[in-house]
């Protein structure tokens, strides 16, 4: 009985060995595939045949899959499950590459395309990587840091869906549009005349580290001033000194006034010391150019050394939970307001300068030049 089945185990596999040799597979499987005892092939990865990818053949390529733009939705109510090229591009089955439909792109068509790639002027970012436009004030800026809110974001576009974020003095969705100046409607009606006009006022709040103010003086820092085209200038070094309030501040007053392009064209900068490690520093934005809100001044307080610019030593400042930290707000609201063209005139995007309407003049259009 041994002798018997020991001779039945080299049979069956003789003659299963026999079989597959006999299979007869369609064309062979197209030397993609392993053609099994009932002359079906099984492809290798990425082959089969047609849109159901059967086996078949095996002579077709299966392109890449991912999450889909658009599907309908399984027995669960699940939607965007994986498909072929995403839902948006043909399979090309010799190549086994993605044609991508306008407006797509990637190899398995996962990703949307940046309008016109944003004109040449701005970078196209992941919808989680975008950062909210403008930083009109909605947060003090604690630590001094800020100027660029961002949110989580992890719904099923995320690493898919695009969108231009435009350098500075461009615009629109593809970045193609040349800002024009801001500036305060002319004809806008303050609610009381009998009071001073307000302008914008910023209170930058020093904390120094360790109950001291040894971390802050004679060391020194910079401002980072974004204009509305979004621009951002940084000033040269400025000292700390809080021995005299007077020089310090002036020091502060010229360092803004003397950014390029007169972006900042006029205002007045007071301070005190609040305490013996802590300093207020008020800057009023009072210029045509800077009229109505504007973005909050950044403080860079990081040491900046050799091969950086500005160099600057940077401030020891309060970090400590439970402590005042250093922060930027806006103490004073502005009366006027901050249009494009001033509202008296018409943007010309392709130059960025203001087409202004009969009897206004100026950069932002915000000066008569008749009464009648």
């Amino acid at each position: 009985t041994i002798l018997k089945n020991n001779m039945i185990l080299p049979v069956a596999l003789a003659l299963a060995f026999v079989a597959a040799v006999n299979a007869n597979c369609d064309n062979n499987c197209s030397g993609h595939g392993t053609c099994m005892t009932d002359e079906v092939c099984s492809c290798y990865d990425n082959w089969g045949v047609g849109l159901n990818h059967d086996s078949g053949d095996c002579s077709d390529r299966i392109c890449p899959f991912e999450l889909a733009w658009v599907d309908t939705p399984d027995s669960q109510g699940v939607f965007h499950k994986y498909a072929e090229c995403a839902g948006r591009g043909i399979c090309n089955r010799a190549t086994g590459e993605c044609g991508c439909f306008d407006g797509y792109e990637g190899k398995s068509c996962q990703r949307t395309t940046c309008p016109n790639d944003c004109s040449g002027h701005g970078t196209c970012e992941y919808i989680e990587d975008m950062t909210f436009a403008a930083n009109w004030n909605d947060d003090s800026l604690l630590y001094f840091m800020g100027g660029e809110l961002t949110y989580d974001y992890n719904t099923w576009d995320t690493r898919k869906t695009r969108g231009c974020v435009c350098d500075a003095t461009y615009g629109d969705i593809d970045c193609s549009k040349r800002m024009c100046p801001h500036g305060n409607d002319i004809l806008d009606v303050r609610n009381t005349l009998s009071v001073a006009e307000k302008y914008q006022v910023q209170r930058l709040h020093f904390e120094a580290s360790d109950l001291s103010d040894d971390d802050l003086n004679s060391r020194t820092f910079a401002l980072t001033f974004t204009s509305r085209l979004n621009e951002t200038f940084t000033t040269i070094p400025i000292v700390f000194d809080d021995s005299d309030i007077t020089d310090f501040t002036n020091d502060i007053h010229l360092a803004l006034l003397n950014l390029p392009n007169r972006v900042i064209d006029a205002l007045t900068v007071t301070g005190q010391r609040v305490s013996r490690d802590s300093v207020d520093i008020q800057i009023t934005f009072t210029g045509n150019a800077v009229q109505g809100k504007q973005n909050l001044i950044k403080v860079e307080d990081y040491e900046c050394g050799n091969g950086c610019t500005p160099k600057i030593d940077g401030l020891g400042l309060q970090t400590r939970v439970g402590r005042t930290p250093s922060n930027i707000s806006e103490s004073k609201v502005a009366d006027a307001n901050s249009y494009e063209c001033g509202r008296r005139g018409k943007c010309d995007y392709s130059t960025g300068l203001c087409q202004c309407f009969t009897g206004y003049t100026g950069d932002n259009c915000n000066t008569l030049t008749t009464l009648a």
